[in-house]
């Protein structure tokens, strides 16, 4: 291809697309015609056009479809295909194989000798696709490290030699060793590696379990468990140790469980992580809960849900007293939820008090309270002492008495709005398991103005979901009716690079709200059971958890296998 053919088409693109002032364009044309330079290479060099603009400029050039690149994890399996070398020298970036064919992104779409070089090292054809080269550049330098900034580079690169722990059950072992080997480099590097790795794969929790051979890693990705490799089983006490440090533990202390947290920084982010130590019968179990706050929904909008739902829940917010309950099992998304309800009501003319345990994001503007039961600051007596700080709302982090149920309701007759958690399985359980905890059904029809209960599904990766056919057998055996899908677009999970090679990314809310009306508070002062509140709900319009999952089917947000799994014997 011709220097100054390709210069003077892309001046021409670059001119068409506004991509920067004429004379800007028209002067590094002929600086490149002066000095034999590439013009989109003056471009790029003098920051005189973004990445982003030559990116389309190029794809309309050549044909060559564009990419963004800046959420993109590259597959491991794929980079090992090339020789990091090659790829830092063409500034390449393999995205997926599909049979013989793998397609890369490439920062310079000239560059015919680095596909050559790809087509002849892997023996596939180069499918090439053009994206921002700093893009690229970032990537390779995240991906492509020397073998000691990798987690598995780092595991196996660890030798037996280095360092030299005593084994997880002894009690010989020192406390000046046990500094000692969790100040290690290699230990420091597997512990930052291990926080790091859990970021870049959007992990909710570090799994870190001692077995009789060897140690345990494993990362929750949207709710569901995936091994990684494994720590060296002779490094277990000395990472262990290494943590607690972090977390202002006591080290020598291993024969009991212990609670702390810390923070890091990393990847741009700051994070909370909230640390719990087990000890088991091979050593201590450590479970790491990453608390992202820049995760958190700002507001309930950014909680996509359902126009009628949406409207539901601001509507129970708005009200000036009365009692909503959030229920679901662990892991449910209720202290999301609630804590986006907060950030709407947060305002400078009210007065919002929470009493958790623990408190797991810290709020601005907001009081939180952490309950310590073993000093008698329980929920219960928590909630005693907000209301007398002349709170407008009140958060109880769960219901898990009488007691705190009693208090509660008393609050929300009293003038305040009060939020919180239960463990139920639907909407309507939450009410019987109130009068269960002992309250008087009339004090709950009086107080209670809203019940909801929820589950998180997993989102299909919209890069790799694929159309299917509608599973007949698997709707028949779950009696669902397959006649309203019949003409929507029903997809399935597949699997690649930006996913993890799960199929899924991301997860959203399903939702079953219950609003208490005059017919749900007949139906709550004769104390009928949660069946038959749940049958009067659905009557009126309510939607249950399953009814809400299979419209996210039929949007082509998840699968019928993620939405039953999730909803249960729903």
């Amino acid at each position: 291809m011709e220097k100054e053919g390709s210069s003077g088409k892309l001046y021409e693109i670059c001119l068409r697309r506004h991509s920067a002032r004429p004379e800007v364009l028209l002067e590094a044309r002929q600086e490149a015609e002066t000095s034999g330079a590439r013009f989109e290479k003056i471009l790029l060099d003098k920051n005189l056009v973004s990445g982003a603009d030559m990116v389309l400029a190029f794809s309309e050039y050549l044909n060559i479809p564009p990419i963004e690149l800046q959420h993109f994890t590259p597959d491991p399996q794929l980079m090992e295909l090339v020789p990091r070398e090659m790829l830092q020298r063409h500034h390449m970036l393999p995205l997926c194989r599909c049979g013989q064919m793998l397609t890369v992104a490439m920062g310079d779409p000239f560059d015919i000798i680095g596909m050559v070089s790809v087509h002849d090292h892997t023996g596939l054809d180069v499918v090439p696709v053009i994206a921002p080269d700093r893009e690229i550049t970032d990537l390779l330098q995240r991906f492509t490290r020397e073998p000691s900034q990798h987690l598995e580079d780092i595991l196996r690169d660890v030798a037996e030699s280095e360092v030299e722990v005593g084994s997880a059950q002894s009690e010989e072992v020192s406390l000046e060793e046990m500094l000692e080997s969790a100040e290690e480099a290699p230990v420091i590097r597997i512990v930052n590696s291990i926080m790091v790795e859990a970021l870049r794969k959007r992990a909710s929790d570090i799994h870190i379990e001692p077995m009789e051979k060897n140690v345990r890693l494993r990362y929750r990705i949207d709710g569901m468990l995936y091994e990684s490799p494994s720590p060296p089983k002779h490094l277990q006490a000395a990472i262990s140790s290494r943590i607690k440090i972090m977390a202002n533990l006591n080290i020598a202390e291993r024969r009991v469980p212990q609670d702390g947290r810390f923070k890091i920084r990393a990847l741009g982010k700051e994070v909370d992580v909230r640390v719990s130590y087990l000890p088991t019968v091979h050593g201590e179990k450590i479970v790491m809960r990453i608390l992202d706050k820049s995760s958190l929904a700002s507001s309930l909008d950014a909680l996509q849900l359902d126009p009628k739902a949406l409207a539901n829940l601001r509507f129970a917010i708005s009200q000036p007293h009365g009692m909503l309950l959030v229920t679901g099992p662990t892991g449910s998304g209720k202290t999301t939820t609630l804590y986006s309800a907060l950030q709407e009501l947060n305002q400078p003319d009210v007065n919002i008090i929470t009493v958790e345990d623990p408190v797991e994001y810290q709020l601005f503007g907001i009081n939180q309270v952490q309950a310590h039961p073993e000093i008698g600051l329980t929920f219960a007596a928590g909630l005693r002492s907000i209301l007398r700080q002349d709170p407008d709302i009140v958060l109880i982090g769960e219901i898990r008495d009488g007691e705190t149920a009693s208090i509660a309701v008393q609050a929300a007759l009293t003038g305040h709005l009060v939020l919180s958690t239960l463990h139920t399985n639907d909407a309507a359980g939450a009410i019987a398991r109130m009068v269960y905890m002992g309250i008087e059904p009339f004090l709950l029809a009086s107080s209670l103005l809203m019940t909801q209960a929820q589950r998180l599904y997993r989102k299909l990766c919209p890069a790799c979901k694929q159309a299917a056919k509608i599973p007949e057998e698997l709707l028949q055996a779950n009696h669902i009716d397959p006649a309203p899908f019949q003409d929507t677009m029903i997809y399935q999970a597949r699997g690649c690079p930006k996913c993890n090679n799960t199929g899924y990314k991301g997860r959203g809310a399903l939702m079953e709200i219950l609003m208490v009306d005059e017919r749900i508070r007949e139906l709550i002062l004769k104390n009928a059971n949660a069946g038959a509140v749940s049958a009067r709900a659905v009557e009126q319009g309510m939607l249950t958890l399953r009814d809400v999952g299979l419209r996210r089917v039929s949007e082509g947000l998840t699968t019928f296998e993620e939405i039953l799994r999730c909803t249960g014997g729903e």
